[in-house]
């Protein structure tokens, strides 16, 4: 059994800026953060297009920035948090610039240089060429090893949160004083189960993104704390918006992750094509290719559903080479190790999906509605991103909302004690899987259920058969979990399997078409706006 007054879980942008605004505060409170693989390895890494901020206040002003993403929230964002982390938000990117990220200046080094996405009505994205999240999460791995109170365990992999349930209580989802003790961890190099007893745990496990078969997240994006938290009996909020980014790199041999082409390269003035050379986009949306991820995505899907070809296309070809190569190094690299020069020919793109804009609902300190247990970052739905997250909304999300777990724990940490008489794990399953192909079949089956079902345009009928199928993959890993010894392959199956449940459940409960979730069955937005909230 291990202890820790603080239990991180998740070592991106929202675990690391939490355990070190933690740290700084309280030199005396011992803090853990677990990540079931490296402390480099998280969904931070692979943001390529930046962090939004309104940074030159000459052009750019608060109002705008809150306009921007209520218009791409499509009228389902909380005010007040859109506010919070509008106006917060410039505070925590200097703090980030002070611990040591470099943000690319323009030629003269006095200004930095500030990119645009779609969505944007200004130039207000800072970033390091295209490898932002890289440059963010070098930074805080540096930062985080100043601090003698931050333990980093790599390879633990989390299993479960501890609640009233793992001592007998009979916990569920309307009980209103659940409370979160700790975790049980699979250590990945022992292979044992080890307990964690924490006074505050913080889940900051990021997306879900390899729950569909095109995908720009990394392979341990598998939705782990979203799907802790609904099984602890957490409130779970606006599953079915999940964002679809337009422009991920066709390659017709196949990759896992798709690479990401940035929509920094559209709002670098790359402009979106049919194969043959002929712009689409302004039959949907003014605002051509720079128009909010939703609407370019169906717009996309659309184009290559009439046209049959398996992608679209974004032209470069009229941009200056030199500066495309500066902005752009890996994007470059990359298109050229597959046959295709930016600069000769069009960029094939398909949409992948890219965010969960939903999960575990929180308030405006980070708290879900489990007592001592908070979250931040992709795996929350805090209520900014609304219907359809605004692009490079979500490391400023993550730097504000860390923020402000840290002021909420520093208050009443020391008013919290460790619970006693927490049984150590009890393992049901005694064999070992005999068949691997058991496990990957089930992932490949969900991953053709989910983009075929409850992908960029769904039905009711699609989100029906979805969930038919779900339910017997469920029973199926349910079996063999309950027969087996605990392996991460199959944990993040199971994870999985309960990420598409709350996506196909919350999208089958919106009846309209709103953001991210387009129904062929409901177009009109209804009056009434309610959230989808398991």
């Amino acid at each position: 059994m291990q202890k820790a007054d603080i239990l991180i879980i998740g070592s991106g942008i929202g675990g690391l800026t939490t355990a070190i605004k933690i740290a700084q505060a309280r030199p005396d409170l011992q803090i853990k953060v677990l990540t079931k693989t490296n402390e480099s390895e998280s969904n931070t890494r692979y943001a390529q297009g930046g962090v939004a901020a309104v940074w030159d206040f000459d052009t750019d002003s608060f109002s705008k920035h809150i306009e921007d993403t209520l218009d791409a929230g499509d009228g389902l964002c909380d005010d007040d948090i859109v506010n919070i982390v509008v106006k917060e938000g410039p505070l925590r990117v200097q703090e980030i610039i002070d611990w040591g990220a470099r943000f690319d200046k323009t030629a003269t080094e006095e200004s930095y240089d500030l990119g645009r996405e779609g969505g944007h009505s200004e130039n207000r994205i800072l970033h390091y060429k295209d490898l932002t999240g890289w440059e963010i999460q070098r930074t805080l791995v540096a930062k985080a090893d100043e601090f003698s109170n931050i333990e980093v365990l790599e390879h633990f992999f989390a299993l479960d949160l501890i609640t009233q349930h793992h001592i007998g209580y009979n916990v569920t989802r309307l009980m209103p004083n659940i409370e979160c003790y700790g975790a049980y961890v699979l250590n990945k190099e022992s292979h044992k189960i080890e307990t964690f007893l924490a006074k505050i745990t913080v889940v900051a496990t990021g997306g879900a993104g390899q729950v569909y078969r095109n995908t720009t997240n990394p392979v341990i994006a598998t939705g782990d704390g979203i799907a802790m938290a609904y099984r602890a009996k957490g409130w779970i909020q606006n599953m079915e918006f999940v964002q679809f980014h337009p422009t991920a790199l066709f390659n017709p041999a196949g990759e896992n992750p798709v690479f990401l082409v940035s929509e920094a390269v559209r709002g670098f003035g790359g402009i979106l094509k049919d194969h043959n050379g002929t712009e689409f986009m302004k039959k949907y949306d003014e605002r051509e290719s720079l128009a909010p991820r939703d609407i370019v995505a169906r717009a996309i899907d659309n184009e290559m559903k009439v046209s049959g070809d398996e992608c679209m296309f974004l032209d470069c070809r009229h941009l200056d080479k030199e500066k495309f190569i500066a902005h752009f190094p890996t994007i470059y690299d990359k298109c050229r190790s597959i046959g295709v020069d930016p600069m000769k020919d069009m960029i094939p793109v398909v949409p992948a999906c890219h965010y969960v804009c939903g999960g575990i609902r929180v308030d405006e300190m980070g708290r879900s509605s489990i007592g001592r247990l908070y979250a931040c970052g992709e795996c929350t739905c805090t209520g900014l991103h609304g219907a359809n997250r605004l692009a490079s909304n979500s490391l400023l999300e993550a730097l504000v909302f860390a923020h402000r777990i840290k002021d909420d724990i520093i208050e009443k940490v020391s008013s919290i004690h460790f619970k006693q008489g927490i049984p150590d794990w009890k393992a049901t399953g005694t064999m070992q899987p005999k068949e691997m192909v058991l496990i990957t079949q089930s992932q490949k089956e969900l991953r053709e259920i989910m983009s075929s079902y409850v992908g960029i345009v769904r039905s009711d009928i699609r989100l029906k058969r979805a969930m038919d199928r779900l339910w017997l993959l469920y029973q199926e890993t349910e079996s063999l979990y309950h027969a087996s010894h605990i392996s991460p392959h199959l944990c993040q199956l199971r994870n999985l399997i309960t990420i598409g449940y709350l996506i196909s459940r919350s999208a089958a409960m919106r009846r309209e078409s709103r953001g991210l979730h387009y129904t062929t069955d409901y177009g009109e937005k209804l009056a009434f706006i309610q959230p989808s909230i398991l």
